[in-house]
C-alpha cells in the first residue's frame, strides 16, 4: 500500500486531514517534538496540540514531556484491531447487501437459501396458515405432527391438503391414524422411502429441505410460480402417484370437487367414453387476466396427448397427461377450454373443478 492509499484508508475510519498528516509523519519519524512535527507535517502550530490530543484519545499516538511536548506513534495493536473490526463489519455489510439484492427478484419473485432446516419448516408453517386453495406436503410423521395445527386452520378454510408421509426401513415410524388425519388432510399417501421435506402452497410458494441430518443442513424457499410448478411435478411423479392411499375424503358421490385437473380427467374419461353427460363448474383465472371467473356447463370433450375418449373405457396415465390436459366445457355463451396449473392453450386456468352431475340419457338410472 502506498502513502496515498494509507491516507485514504485513514480517512475512511474518520481521521481529519490534519490528523492524517500528523500521524503518517510520526509513523515515518518514530517520534518528534510538537513544533517539529507541525513543521514536517505542514500542520499549523496553532492546531498541532489539538490534533495530538485527539490522536492520543483515539489511541494512535502518545505524548510525553522532554524539555518540550513530544509525540510518538503508539504500538498499533489496538489500532489494527479496530481497523480489522471495521473491515469485517464492512465486509459483512457488503455480503448482506449482495445477498438481499440477489434474493429479491423482478416482480416480487424471491428465492431464499437458508442454513437451518428449522427455518424452512417455520416458513412452511406460516404459508400453510395463509393458504386459500391447495397445500401439498412431503413430510415425516414427526414433521406432520409439527404442522397439524397449521393444516387444521387451512383445512377449515376449504383448502385441499395432500400429504405424502415418508418413512424408512431403518427407522420405522407409525403412521398417523385415520382419526389423526381427519379434519386435517384431504388425502394422504405413504411412501416407505426417505424423501426431502417439501411444502407447496397455492401454486406460489415452495419450501424445500433436501436433508434433515445434523450435518449438511440447508433449505430454500421459492416464492416463484414457475419454480413451484417444477416442484409440483416432482411431488406428483416421485412422491404421490405411485404410492398407496392411506386416507382420503374423496367420495364417489356427487358433487365431486378437484384442485388437480389431471385427477379430474382420469376420473371422468371412462365416464365420457361410456356415453355419460357430465355437467361441471370451473373456477379460476381467465387467461391473460388476473381476475377470477366461474364457468358452468356440460363437458363435451377432454384433450390430452394421444388421447381419444371414444377409443374405450381407459383411464389416462399420468405421463399421458403430462403435456396438454384440457376439459372442453360448453356453456350458454359458447365452448371454453379449461386447463390446470400452468395452462397456456386454454381459456381458463382452473383452481377448482366441480363435477355437478353425471347422467346417462339412454339409461333409466343416473350415476
Amino acid at each position: 500500500m502506498d502513502t496515498d492509499e494509507l491516507r485514504r484508508g485513514l480517512q475512511e475510519v474518520g481521521l481529519s486531514t490534519y490528523q492524517i498528516d500528523a500521524y503518517v509523519t510520526l509513523l515515518d519519524l518514530g517520534s518528534a517534538s510538537a513544533t517539529s512535527l507541525a513543521e514536517r507535517a505542514d500542520v499549523p502550530r496553532s492546531r498541532i496540540y489539538d490534533v495530538l490530543r485527539d490522536l492520543e484519545d483515539e489511541g494512535y499516538v502518545e505524548t510525553y514531556k522532554q524539555d518540550a511536548l513530544r509525540a510518538r506513534a503508539r504500538e498499533p495493536t489496538d489500532v489494527l484491531q479496530n481497523l480489522k473490526s471495521r473491515a469485517e463489519t464492512l465486509s459483512k455489510t457488503a455480503t448482506e447487501i449482495q445477498d438481499r439484492w440477489q434474493q429479491a427478484g423482478v416482480g416480487g419473485h424471491r428465492i431464499s437459501i437458508l442454513k437451518r432446516v428449522e427455518t424452512v419448516v417455520e416458513r412452511a408453517e406460516e404459508a400453510i396458515q395463509d393458504a386459500t386453495n391447495q397445500v401439498q406436503l412431503s413430510v415425516t410423521p414427526e414433521q406432520y405432527d409439527r404442522l397439524v395445527p397449521a393444516l387444521k386452520t387451512c383445512y377449515e378454510n376449504d383448502v385441499f391438503v395432500s400429504v405424502s408421509i415418508n418413512t424408512s426401513y431403518e427407522q420405522p415410524t407409525d403412521l398417523p391414524t385415520d382419526e389423526e388425519f381427519a379434519d386435517v388432510v384431504t388425502e394422504a399417501r405413504h411412501r416407505h422411502l426417505p424423501a426431502p421435506f417439501l411444502v407447496l402452497v397455492d401454486r406460489e410458494i415452495a419450501c424445500f429441505a433436501p436433508h434433515t441430518e445434523p450435518t449438511g443442513q440447508y433449505g430454500a424457499v421459492f416464492e416463484d410460480e414457475t419454480l413451484t410448478y417444477i416442484f409440483h411435478w416432482y411431488f406428483e411423479a416421485a412422491l404421490w402417484e405411485s404410492w398407496a392411499i392411506v386416507y382420503t375424503t374423496h367420495s364417489e358421490t356427487l358433487p365431486a370437487e378437484y384442485v388437480n385437473i389431471r385427477r379430474c380427467i382420469r376420473d371422468i374419461a371412462p365416464l365420457l367414453a361410456d356415453g355419460a353427460t357430465i355437467t361441471a363448474t370451473a373456477r379460476g383465472r381467465e387467461m391473460g387476466r388476473r381476475q377470477s371467473i366461474t364457468l358452468s356447463g356440460e363437458i363435451t370433450d377432454i384433450l390430452y396427448a394421444n388421447g381419444d375418449i371414444r377409443e374405450g373405457d381407459q383411464t389416462p396415465s399420468l405421463s399421458t397427461l403430462a403435456g396438454q390436459a384440457t376439459i372442453v366445457l360448453r356453456t350458454e355463451d359458447g365452448e371454453y377450454g379449461i386447463g390446470g396449473w400452468g395452462a397456456v392453450l386454454e381459456d381458463l386456468e382452473a383452481d377448482r373443478i366441480i363435477i355437478e352431475a353425471v347422467t346417462y340419457p339412454d339409461r333409466e338410472e343416473d350415476a
